[in-house]
């Protein structure tokens, strides 16, 4: 089995245009990189299906080929397309949401994300040396099921 080089280059550059795309902040640019992304996988397995050949349909041929091609291929991408359409059907909810609340497709930073990325450290005060217990053996209404009072 040879593999063509076309095939793969295109793989890489939809891969690489995907990945850049999921990278930035805007949520329609988000979309579009997954759906590149999307886009290569399902040439990824047209290409690891193999070469063309017979259809997968007893006594069934196709130009004097002597192999029958691979059904599982054509099965994964057509799943691939479904998951990718509904993935996309997603974002584009997000997106909107996100537009209707907030008139912006930009996703803002998180002010912790923010904080832990500076690399700020806590202080010693900070944080308690003894984290108290809640529990106790005085009875809760978490201790039993509602209505199970007579049950004890």
């Amino acid at each position: 089995m040879t593999a063509h080089l076309l095939p793969l280059v295109m793989i890489g550059g939809l891969t690489s245009a995907g990945v850049y795309l999921l990278l930035e902040r805007n949520l329609t640019r988000m979309l579009l990189g997954l759906l590149l992304i999307g886009n290569a996988v399902n040439l990824l397995i047209l290409t690891v299906g193999g070469d063309a050949g017979n259809p997968p349909i007893r006594g069934r041929t196709s130009d004097g080929q002597t192999t029958t091609a691979d059904p599982l291929a054509q099965g994964m991408i057509l799943t691939a397309i479904v998951i990718s359409m509904g993935i996309a059907a997603f974002v584009l909810a997000l997106a909107y949401r996100s537009y209707q609340l907030n008139t912006a497709e930009e996703v803002e930073t998180d002010p912790e994300t923010a904080r832990v990325a500076e690399g700020a450290e806590l202080d010693a005060d900070d944080v308690p040396d003894v984290v108290p217990s809640r529990d106790t053996d005085a009875p809760d209404e978490l201790d039993a099921l509602p209505g199970a009072e007579g049950s004890r």
